[in-house]
Parts: C-alpha cells; sequence; structure tokens
C-alpha cells in the first residue's frame, strides 16, 4: 500500500515537473514565434490579423525590403517606409565585435582563472574577493567613466573604443573557470612537471585542451551577451564604419513615419540579427550542456 502511494506521488511529481517544464519553454519561445510570425505577416494585415496565430497571407516582402532587395517605391507599396539596412555589412560589423570580446576574453579569464586555482601569491584570496565583489556592480555606474575614457583617448566610432571596456576579463568568467580548474586533479599537473614542463607549458598544452567544455561555455555566453549589446556600441560607433547590427535596427527604425513604426520590417530584420546566433547555438549547444556538468576528464 505505502509503495503504491509513493509510486502515485511519483508519477504526480513528474507529471507536475513535465507541466513546469514545457509552460517554462512555451513562455521563452513564444516571443520569438511571435517576432516571426509579424515578420511574415503583410503590414497591411498586421492589425486585422492580430489574433491569429499564423498569418493569413505570409510574405516574405517584409524580409527583402529590410536588406534592400526591393526598391523604395515597391517598399513603400508593401506598407514600409521605404528604408533598409545593409545587413551584410552590420552583421560583419556584429561578428567582428563579438568575436573579438569573446576570443580575448575567454583566454584572459582562463588566465586569471587559472592564476587563482593553482598559483600562490601575496594577497591572491584578497583580491578574488574584490573581483567577485564587484559583481554587485551595475554596469551601468561605469558606463559614463568608460565612456570619457574612450573619448579623451580618441577611440570613437573605431572597433578599439567598442571592445576596450569588455576585452580583458570579467568576474564571473573568471569565477566559472576557476572552480573547474580546481576540480582538474593536480596529479596531472606533476606528472607534467616531472617531465620538464613549465607552468605555462601546462597552461597551455593541458590545463586548456581539458577544459574545452568550460572555454567553449564562456565563449558562447559572451558572443551572445555582445551580439545584443546595444547601449555602448550606440554611444561609441554612431557612424557608418563601426555601427553593428542592434544599432542599425534602432536606426531603421527611427526612419520609420512618425505616425506609426514600421512593425512587420523591424521584426524581420529582427529575425534576421537572430539567426547567426542561434546557428552557433545549435552548432555549440551540446558543448554547452555538457559543461554544465562541469568535468573537463571523459
Amino acid at each position: 500500500m505505502r509503495n503504491t502511494q509513493r509510486d502515485r506521488r511519483g508519477q504526480l511529481g513528474r507529471a507536475l515537473a513535465w507541466t513546469v517544464l514545457i509552460v517554462a519553454v512555451v513562455v521563452t519561445i513564444f516571443p520569438f514565434y511571435w517576432m516571426l510570425r509579424t515578420a511574415l505577416t503583410p503590414a497591411a494585415d498586421l492589425f486585422s490579423d492580430a489574433g491569429r496565430l499564423w498569418p493569413q497571407h505570409p510574405t516574405l516582402i517584409n524580409f527583402a525590403r529590410v536588406l534592400g532587395f526591393v526598391d523604395a517605391e515597391e517598399a513603400r507599396a508593401a506598407g514600409g517606409s521605404g528604408a533598409h539596412i545593409n545587413f551584410l555589412w552590420y552583421t560583419v560589423n556584429s561578428i567582428i565585435y563579438s568575436g573579438t570580446i569573446a576570443v580575448a576574453q575567454t583566454f584572459f579569464c582562463a588566465m586569471a582563472g587559472y592564476a587563482f586555482a593553482r598559483l600562490r601569491f601575496p594577497g591572491r584570496d584578497l583580491v578574488f574577493g574584490l573581483m567577485i565583489a564587484s559583481l554587485m556592480v551595475p554596469p551601468i555606474f561605469t558606463l559614463l567613466p568608460n565612456f570619457s575614457l574612450v573619448k579623451d583617448l580618441g577611440l570613437l566610432n573605431t572597433f578599439a573604443g567598442l571592445v576596450a571596456p569588455s576585452l580583458l576579463m570579467t568576474p564571473f568568467a573568471v569565477f566559472f573557470l576557476r572552480q573547474f580548474f580546481l576540480s582538474i586533479p593536480k596529479e596531472v599537473e606533476e606528472a607534467a612537471v616531472l617531465d620538464g614542463t613549465g607552468r605555462w607549458g601546462i597552461f597551455w598544452r593541458i590545463v586548456l585542451p581539458m577544459s574545452r567544455g568550460p572555454l567553449i561555455t564562456i565563449a558562447l555566453t559572451t558572443t551572445v551577451w555582445a551580439w545584443k549589446d546595444f547601449l555602448w556600441p550606440l554611444l561609441v560607433g554612431r557612424e557608418e564604419q563601426t555601427r553593428v547590427l542592434t544599432v542599425a535596427l534602432g536606426v531603421f527604425l527611427q526612419q520609420s513615419p512618425n505616425t506609426q513604426p514600421d512593425w512587420t520590417g523591424l521584426m524581420a530584420g529582427s529575425t534576421l540579427s537572430v539567426l547567426p546566433v542561434l546557428v552557433l547555438l545549435i552548432f555549440l549547444g551540446k558543448r554547452l550542456v555538457e559543461s554544465l556538468n562541469f568535468t573537463g576528464i571523459k
């Protein structure tokens, strides 16, 4: 009798857990679905089809006019403002911006995390504690000092100025990698020392290859963060040659008529901007899930 009650409770608990999980997934995915649905809706049907889960007359004209594949007159006839963005140029700028930050920040955070995990030097724990405490400082507090510094250095509207504040490291990434490095057995490094390998050789040839999962996780999360960053690129990279995709979408919205924003065009541009990150997540998602187990040894 008790076993039957336990089985029922277990089944009820699993059913409740699956229900909560399904609801959470739907709530998370639905905004992206609605963005795609709006992008495929003709501008004339946007408000008349507002209650439909799928547009009555789906079309790709919104993507074509955002990319500039149609002339201004045809774009206005489709309900747009005639504005378009140089999608390929801004995508390349976003790749340069997010890729540079991801590669540099992952490497420097790995160095810092390994130093805090294995090296012994005066004030190590104090410095690490101060770094973790900096997580409580809102990023908006450092925005104005960083902007003033970049301006004084003459780096406005340059990629150097864009990546400068985020190039080195973030406290969370250092903490994350430090915790993983602590889980690597010291015997592996001691064996390398007996073979005559120095500290840099151990880090470069042994520790980093064993840490591919966590390193990919940090690189992936950093890429996603930099890809969707808007405020800092808006302040520092306003000119055409350094404008990233998120800022370009804002400019596209400003080019819409004041009476009514071009929602279908904006959603089409937003959908296109999500695709590179989505492809990255599809190819590296398995590594991301594996790294959450926090083990670097198979």
